[in-house]
């Protein structure tokens, strides 16, 4: 399913602005290393379609799908493993983009927004009263699939609030060992732990409704289509009412998805990378299925078209992201 026809569909939900960036002129393209909301013409979106269509032929049989699903934890420690030593990056992005992860200001850092929206300035209305959450209570932040640390480290050096207490959880324990070897993990404002998220039942450190936002970064695409209605329902089940979903992820005919061969397709849309990882590409009615039928209430659903620059090889690179926020409804007392 084409995304161009949905994109119109609702033209008023916009990207807040990354950077400034609007590639006006073809022939400037290698100036910057990034493109802001590079439209593709009909001739990119057939070929991304002919593209897909090629490499979406499933040739494995029963036997090598049903090994990559019982390896994947493997697979994933694997990964952790050979990477471990890359695992800091700068995520000011986060910031820009979900600004209710650092609603607080943070002195002597221009990078990071000094005013922006927080759950906490949500207002929501029970029983005809107006409700506005306590800026400075208790704020706990649930990311799924943490990986290494990547954001929460981000988030505990950003975010002011005394009372911020942050979860993650990965299904690779490969990876939680590294982030609690991590000389800024710290018990006292973060705990991380080992967590299959598509398990029927879950035994999180946490009660039921008492988590303020749920992070999925680049993680929903990692699980089996058919397990991820359950892990937004599991979802809508630790938020508290008035909670936030936020996710990044990866959209349909982004340039990883066109980049595979043959032979590594599991189903539709979903793929083996080399290293035995799976990824899925979603388009935004997907995105906006999942949470709807779970009980959410979509405040966000767009897509982030990238152009990425390689100058000194003179590549250009088409980047496809699904970006969402969702809201678990306030309950009537």
């Amino acid at each position: 399913m084409s995304t161009s026809s949905k994109e119109a569909e609702i033209p008023e939900q916009r990207r807040p602005q990354f950077g400034n960036r609007k590639l006006t002129d073809d022939d400037c393209v290698f100036q910057h290393n990034a493109w802001d909301n590079v439209e593709w013409n009909e001739e990119q979106q057939l070929l991304a379609q002919k593209n897909v269509s090629e490499n979406s032929v499933i040739t494995l049989n029963d036997d090598d799908l049903k090994k990559i699903h019982i390896q994947a934890d493997e697979n994933w420690n694997k990964f952790y493993g050979i990477h471990q030593n890359r695992f800091f990056k700068d995520r000011h992005w986060l910031f820009t983009e979900f600004p209710e992860l650092a609603p607080h200001k943070v002195k002597d850092d221009p990078t990071i927004p000094q005013k922006v929206p927080s759950l906490s300035s949500h207002k929501e209305k029970r029983n005809g009263k107006e409700l506005i959450e306590d800026s400075e209570g208790e704020h706990r932040i649930f990311e799924i699939g943490c990986g290494v640390g990547n954001t929460i480290f981000p988030i505990l050096m950003y975010n002011s609030n005394p009372n911020l207490f942050v979860y993650g959880c990965d299904f690779s324990s490969t990876a939680i060992d590294i982030l609690k070897d991590n000389p800024d993990y710290d018990e006292t404002r973060c705990k991380a732990f080992v967590l299959d998220a598509t398990r029927e039942d879950w035994e999180p450190p946490f009660e039921e409704e008492s988590l303020d936002i749920i992070l999925l970064i680049f993680v929903l695409s990692s699980i089996p289509p058919d397990k991820q209605k359950h892990v937004t329902q599991q979802i809508f089940r630790y938020l508290k009412p008035g909670g936030l979903v936020l996710l990044r992820d990866y959209g349909r005919y982004d340039l990883a998805q066109l980049r595979f061969k043959k032979g590594r397709c599991l189903a539709d849309n979903f793929y083996a990378r080399g290293d035995g990882t799976m990824v899925y590409f979603f388009t935004q009615d997907e995105i906006r299925e999942l949470f709807i039928e779970s009980g959410f209430q979509e405040e966000q659903n767009i897509v982030d078209r990238r152009l990425q620059v390689n100058r000194g090889k003179q590549l250009m690179m088409y980047r496809v992201w699904i970006q969402g926020k969702y809201r678990k409804p306030m309950m009537d007392a």
